[in-house]
């Protein structure tokens, strides 16, 4: 079996112990509730990882149309699509529709709707569409209060080669949230202007059959999701530097990180360099304006374990530039040449996007498995 100190850097490594957790945590917030919960696949893209939080025939969450062929061809039947419908993908979609039946695409506008309306005709089966609402003014939706949303499942509903399946929302002002009392606060409201929309559906003879809402931040926020029967969340399997610095995680709860080698140092600047730059830890500063910002990464040892004070200052497109917080001298005991560290990612998804495979590694540092992953559009 392979040691991660053999391991060719960078390398995206997950801990596995660290991942179960993460992965029985939202199983335990959404058994607790009753509600079904939709895993969104986006930041690992990969069905060996799924195995563990979103095993077939559970429904998931997808971001891409790559993702939803790659699930749909491993069996997978209910794959939500939660990103509005571009018209120059209409003609994606009945190859995946025929192997998932409830292949399901989403829309926030009337133009969008129409231009479903207007494919229709060509689908082999009845496409299922759901409406996305805007909840907190973040991101894209309908209003729930608005007239457009009605008219938009009206249309939907209309159509025999479409079928209306309800609403969804993603509560994306959570990551705007400093303290758990915020998280709360709109964890409640995400689920109250979802159930909202669904309410005024009905009273125009429209049926939701699901009321889908989540983000990691709300979904674990430590309130009941009432009005909801589906929670979505994705990069709790993981967590990132992003989540511990909202309170949603601890760092030593973090299950994914960079391998890297340091190859260098610039000791009047107090520097040490490795071999993990943007290309491998992405260009995301996240946690910028959070109480504390992390740079492109907070430091490890090889073992996992948290150099306190040592983040990842800067980066070049191989290279990173890690330093201490009060600018001290590198300990050589630390960072000699040649020695491997571990960088924690600001945000997991876009780190995990560098990469190729994953290696999961144990308690003992052997790596015991690679996960392969989907990449592109």
């Amino acid at each position: 079996m392979t040691h991660l100190h053999q391991l060719a850097t960078p390398a995206c490594i997950i801990d596995v112990d660290k991942f179960k957790r993460n992965c029985q945590r939202m199983r335990t917030v959404a058994n607790a509730e009753n509600i079904s919960l939709r895993p969104h696949v986006k930041t690992l893209k990969s069905l060996q990882a799924a195995h563990y939080y979103a095993p077939s025939p559970m429904p998931v969450t997808v971001s891409t149309l790559a993702e939803a062929r790659y699930f749909a061809s491993a069996g997978y039947t209910d794959i939500l699509y939660a990103v509005g419908i571009a018209p120059n993908k209409l003609s994606q979609l009945d190859a995946i529709l025929k192997v998932a039946e409830d292949f399901t695409v989403i829309a926030d506008n009337i133009s969008a709707v129409q231009a479903l309306v207007d494919y229709a005709p060509q689908f082999s089966q009845p496409l299922a569409v759901m409406l996305e609402v805007d909840v907190d003014d973040h991101r894209a939706g309908l209003l729930p209060e608005s007239d457009e949303l009605v008219a938009c499942a009206k249309a939907i509903q209309n159509t025999p080669a479409l079928r209306f399946r309800g609403v969804m929302t993603h509560a994306g002002g959570s990551y705007d949230c400093r303290n758990t009392e915020e998280r709360q606060a709109i964890a409640h409201q995400e689920c109250q202007r979802i159930s909202f929309a669904a309410e005024q559906l009905k009273q125009h003879g429209i049926s939701c059959d699901v009321i889908s809402a989540g983000s990691t931040p709300t979904a674990l926020a430590g309130v009941s999701h009432n009005g909801i029967n589906e929670l979505r969340a994705g990069v709790y399997a993981t967590f990132d530097c992003v989540m511990a610095g909202l309170g949603v995680c601890e760092v030593t709860d973090i299950a994914m990180s960079v391998l890297t080698c340091i190859i260098g140092h610039q000791h009047n600047k107090n520097w040490v360099i490795v071999d993990a730059g943007w290309m491998a830890l992405s260009r995301d500063q996240g946690t910028a304006d959070l109480s504390q910002d992390c740079g492109y990464g907070l430091v490890c040892d090889i073992n996992g374990e948290l150099l306190d004070g040592w983040y990842v200052k800067a980066t070049n497109q191989e290279h990173g530039i890690i330093c201490h917080r009060d600018n001290i001298t590198p300990p050589e005991t630390l960072f000699s040449y040649g020695q491997i560290l571990r960088i924690l990612p600001i945000h997991a998804c876009a780190t995990s996007a560098q990469f190729t495979q994953y290696h999961v590694v144990n308690k003992s540092l052997e790596v015991s498995q690679v996960w392969s992953r989907i990449n592109g559009w």
